[in-house]
């Protein structure tokens, strides 16, 4: 069963980068959520990515929303990964694709990575966009940014 816009976003708790415990239902009433699934840290197309939600990220917070990125690598390497990028925002430790299969992140290239998936959540928890694209990691950025836009009016 695929999840579709307009289907509640499934709730998970994840260790942060800071230590901290994130649970998505926290968040409901709040702030609208950019959760963006991606392959690995610091291989060229997910620092591209991450570097640019970083560059962008301002814009997120005027649009209400919080932006997140969730990978099977470990804390310590989402530590690392956030201190060489100067990332302003958390990164998640899906150790186990946990969250990756709740979300039903399918994998690419012949099954062999990790897929590429952003989904836009609003404020009430439902999923208002999902953008999935391995190699066009820097769109991820620019279509959320689009989809909160929109939902401000």
């Amino acid at each position: 069963m695929m999840l579709h816009v307009g289907d509640p976003a499934p709730d998970f708790t994840l260790k942060t980068t800071t230590g901290t415990t994130f649970r998505l239902s926290e968040q409901q009433g709040k702030r609208s959520i950019v959760l963006y699934f991606y392959p690995k840290d610091d291989t060229p197309g997910c620092t591209a990515q991450a570097c640019s939600f970083r560059d962008q990220y301002a814009d997120f917070l005027d649009l209400g929303a919080e932006v997140l990125g969730i990978s099977s690598d470990t804390e310590r390497s989402h530590q690392r990964f956030t201190q060489k990028h100067r990332l302003p925002f958390p990164l998640l430790a899906d150790v186990g694709a946990r969250v990756r299969r709740l979300y039903q992140v399918p994998r690419a290239l012949l099954g062999v990575l990790p897929g590429r998936v952003t989904f836009v959540i609003d404020k009430n928890g439902v999923i208002q966009y999902i953008f999935d694209s391995l190699n066009r990691a820097t769109d991820h950025v620019s279509t959320a940014k689009e989809v909160l836009q929109g939902l401000d009016k």
